[in-house]
């Protein structure tokens, strides 16, 4: 890990990493940071089969520290982001937003699905302008319920969240 100290403050160099389609070499480490957020948070519930799968066809975009990935977003080409996770004790810093920012830069629209008992989540997303479009009752294989949720085509949004990547 770079640190470097300023006026006290001590500041962490964070990597960005993309694996486009068909390209897998963090899916492990994706595959582990999803299992530890899914025991602490008791979310991101799915089959391995199902999450390397859809990792492999997705474009991921990757935070790493000291060569630890600390958060990812796996989107389909269409910006609908198929994951977002951020380490547990890598949240406030602005990662979730960032990594959101990566999907936007590239899409015309971002949306998701959030567990509607997901209450970080759906805080999370408000806070950065999504909006629900709907419910979906038993969308999930365990029979939770989501909320489907867009960004939105305002381009003055996206142009917003690309200042993270500035």
């Amino acid at each position: 890990m770079s640190l470097r100290s300023i006026e006290g403050v001590v500041s962490v160099n964070v990597e960005k990493r993309v694996n486009p389609p068909g390209n897998a070499t963090h899916a492990e480490a994706a595959w582990a940071l999803k299992e530890e957020i899914r025991a602490t948070d008791g979310v991101l519930k799915q089959r391995r089969g199902f999450f390397v799968d859809a990792y492999r066809r997705a474009d991921c975009h990757l935070l790493v520290e000291d060569d630890e990935l600390v958060g990812f977003a796996a989107a389909r080409r269409d910006g609908y982001i198929l994951f977002l996770a951020v380490a547990p004790d890598a949240r406030g810093r602005g990662y979730g937003k960032r990594l959101v920012a990566e999907v936007a830069e590239e899409n015309r629209s971002v949306s998701c699905h959030a567990r509607t008992t997901n209450e970080a989540a759906l805080s999370f997303y408000e806070h950065i302008d999504f909006e629900v479009v709907r419910r979906i009752d038993d969308y999930y294989e365990d029979g939770g319920d989501a909320y489907y949720l867009k960004l939105g085509d305002d381009s003055s949004l996206t142009d917003r969240l690309s200042e993270f990547l500035r």
